[in-house]
């Protein structure tokens, strides 16, 4: 028996982009067949609404109300409810934070100002992982794609929120140029979307007790497949890269700026 986690999730009113709030989305996701979902809503110096004027205590209290409405809504309903979130580092790339809690954030204020690399480290250091989300994604607000392959556990291979399935095909072949394990995410923010549109996740073979259960399958590399629709990492040979392109190790030194080198 395979179980169907949800690993990409957005709120309102903490995700400046999301429509709903984080209880609406229980009762879909448990109609379509899943066993948990993971809230990842835009962190300090992503997409929040959360004004940076907040005391941190405050900002944490805030930021953590999605995730809370969902999880008392999943206990009331039994269904599976897990903590991250999504940070993003100059516009450009974004990372799916998993492992770490409320508590955590509220000792560790100096997060928002960490580089990719202190995130990295402090993360895994932490309990944590960390996953680079959508890394191909080009829309006219990102100024350019950057890849940071020396602070990542995982890669978003294939992202809900893509309208052009070439990135997903090339963020295929980067986690596998890596050596990283794959994952699914819808990248949702409105629940209506749980019946009109395709739905993405990570399957794995044991059931999920806490966020630190997934940071293990993803460190063990134990994701057993991805929902995904049929076909959707098939685009090969149509890809293109607009955008300025960088790659960054762990130092956040950048190593490399042609990516057909690279992928």
């Amino acid at each position: 028996m395979a179980f169907l986690y949800e690993t990409h999730l957005h709120t309102s009113p903490v995700s400046k982009c999301a429509i709903s709030r984080g209880s609406d989305y229980i009762a879909g996701y448990q109609d379509k067949g899943y066993s948990g979902i993971i809230v990842t809503d835009h962190f300090f110096n992503a997409n929040c609404s959360l004004s940076k004027t907040l005391a941190w205590e405050n900002w944490v209290n805030s930021f953590c109300q999605g995730y809370e409405e969902a999880r008392n809504e999943g206990a009331r309903r039994g269904f599976d409810v897990f903590f991250g979130w999504e940070e993003t580092f100059d516009g450009c790339d974004d990372y799916l934070i998993y492992g770490l809690d409320k508590e955590w954030l509220l000792g560790h204020p100096e997060v928002r100002k960490w580089s990719r690399g202190e995130q990295y480290r402090t993360v895994r250091e932490s309990g944590g992982c960390v996953v680079q989300a959508h890394p191909f994604r080009q829309r006219v607000y990102i100024p350019k794609v950057v890849l940071s392959t020396g602070c990542v556990d995982a890669v978003e291979v294939a992202n809900g929120g893509h309208d052009d399935p070439s990135y997903d095909a090339l963020a295929c072949r980067y986690a596998k140029s890596i050596g990283k394990p794959s994952t699914a995410g819808t990248d949702i923010h409105d629940a209506s979307d749980i019946y009109y549109n395709d739905l993405f996740g990570v399957y794995v073979d044991k059931k999920l007790n806490s966020i630190s259960d997934y940071v293990n399958v993803i460190l063990n590399n134990e994701i057993s497949g991805l929902k995904i629709p049929e076909g959707r990492l098939d685009f090969f040979g149509t890809e293109n890269i607009k955008l300025p392109f960088e790659i960054r190790d762990e130092n956040d030194k950048v190593t490399g700026r042609h990516w057909r080198e690279f992928i």
